[in-house]
């Protein structure tokens, strides 16, 4: 097909998009109405990942290790090992074989153990001074003298500790079992529950998303087709004329593909304003009343919901064109006027 053709032809397909204005219109504002739920579903499950993550970061697993207040306070002092007997006890009756942890350095090899496995984003090493320094800090300072008695009779009884936080709470169970295989590990102080609910919590948005973003592009594409097939009903004596006199049907078909094309552009444009409009205004009554900075930015989307916008435009327009016109195109002459 020479140049000349396509653009007659490109041409003719705008004319029928404005001559057919009020059905564009209808068509226009109901891909638009889609778009805009399509737009808003990706923008809402966008912020809840974030907020999710936000929450994944503070599901934190502390890990206590086997160090001499473990064996000391855990286990009572009656050893874990019998072994070495020749070791001599201290005053507490705890020998160097009963626990595993002797030293700062052994505890933090056994951090980069823990961060060697997959699925753990980040160790912590805290120290049992650190610990202490912690649980003061959780309460009130009226409260200090409650652990002023640790440091002169008794000594400090937190064990060191390993703060971990996960990449994926989706293999949070299967990281604790790896972390408990360690040796030197004591206890592992988790929020499993919260785990399993955040794993729920993402598959349910991803699978609601899914549902809603396939029904919606179901939707434009009935409604363009339907556009079409009014333009080719009104249209029905032209077409079987350029059929009888030899017409391609690619000659015949593009005006209408274009005509959906730039249904589902203008649409699309239309869509990305009304987003940011109503994403704005939602933002900011949210902003306002949390009193929270934790959410996305429309720039931050703004290029790929454009992108998304046209794409489904452009294939609802394209599809929903091709679908009609294959069925007007397998008829010939005055049998155009019967679908």
């Amino acid at each position: 097909m020479k140049l000349r053709s396509i653009r007659y032809l490109t041409v003719e397909g705008a004319k029928n998009t404005w001559v057919n204005r009020l059905m564009t219109i209808a068509s226009v504002g109901v891909l638009v109405a889609c778009m805009v739920m399509i737009g808003l579903a990706l923008l809402i499950a966008e912020n809840a990942d974030k907020a999710i993550g936000n929450l994944e970061q503070e599901n934190i697993v502390m890990v206590y290790m086997k160090d001499y207040n473990w064996a000391l306070y855990g286990q009572n002092g009656t050893g874990s090992s019998t072994e070495k007997t020749e070791e001599k006890a201290d005053e507490n009756g705890i020998k160097p074989s009963d626990y595993v942890i002797h030293n700062e350095d052994e505890a933090k090899a056994l951090c980069q153990k823990i961060e060697a496995l997959k699925n753990v984003k980040s160790v912590v090493y805290i120290s049992s001074e650190e610990g202490l320094e912690n649980a003061k800090q959780a309460l009130p300072p009226e409260d200090d003298e409650l652990f002023a008695y640790l440091d002169e009779e008794y000594g400090n009884p937190i064990q060191s500790a390993a703060k971990v936080t996960m990449e994926d709470m989706e293999y949070f169970e299967q990281t604790v079992v790896e972390i408990r295989k360690l040796d030197g590990v004591g206890s592992i102080q988790s929020q499993a529950d919260l785990a399993e609910k955040i794993t729920a919590i993402k598959h349910g948005i991803t699978v609601a998303g899914i549902w809603i973003i396939s029904i919606l592009v179901a939707i434009s594409l009935v409604i363009v087709s339907n556009t079409i097939r009014i333009t080719m009903y009104n249209r029905k004596l032209e077409i079987s004329i350029m059929k009888a006199v030899g017409a391609t049907d690619s000659f015949v078909r593009i005006p209408f593909i274009v005509e959906g094309i730039i249904i589902g552009i203008i649409s699309a444009l239309i869509s990305e304003g009304l987003v940011y409009f109503c994403y704005r205004v939602a933002t900011e009554k949210i902003v306002s009343v949390l009193q929270t900075n934790q959410v996305i930015a429309f720039g931050d989307m703004a290029y790929w919901l454009l992108l998304i916008f046209l794409c489904i435009g452009v294939f609802s327009g394209v599809l929903g064109s091709a679908i009609m016109i294959r069925k007007y195109l397998r008829r010939e002459g005055s049998e155009f006027s019967a679908i």
